[in-house]
């Protein structure tokens, strides 16, 4: 698997979104939160996911596009965690920054990694109570 975020990997249709929003269960590691559905998608790759940033929080499009840079950089580099598990079935991510002040790219990613085991633990938990 390459290390790239390529076009099919983007959420873009807006019925995927909301339904993600609409039915979505979410984990959160302050600043970051991740709502997540599982569902069957067109694209080929197992998760098509999307980044959010407040409007509210970060008035200028700047610091807004700069975080959302340093999300699709730490989930670029670390979906290989979600790649490599057996037990990920197809899904959509929207990540959403909820901290009302920048943060580093060292912290950004530390909290995506945490994110992410923790999204593969749940994954882990429901699959051993179907059996």
């Amino acid at each position: 698997m390459r290390n790239t975020f390529r076009k099919e990997e983007k959420l873009k249709k807006k019925t995927l979104i909301a339904e993600l929003f609409a039915r979505g269960k979410s984990i959160s590691v302050f600043p970051l939160k991740m709502i997540y559905l599982e569902t069957d998608h067109d694209s080929t790759y197992k998760i098509q996911a999307g980044v959010s940033v407040s409007k509210r929080n970060f008035k200028k499009a700047v610091q807004r596009n700069r975080i959302k840079r340093l999300m699709r950089e730490s989930y670029r580099k670390n979906k290989f965690l979600i790649y490599n598990s057996e037990d990920t079935k197809k899904h959509i991510f929207m990540f959403i920054y909820q901290g009302k002040n920048e943060v580093s790219y060292q912290l950004m990613e530390e909290k995506m990694v945490i994110l992410l085991e923790r999204f593969l633990l749940k994954q882990k938990n429901r699959k051993d109570e179907k059996n």
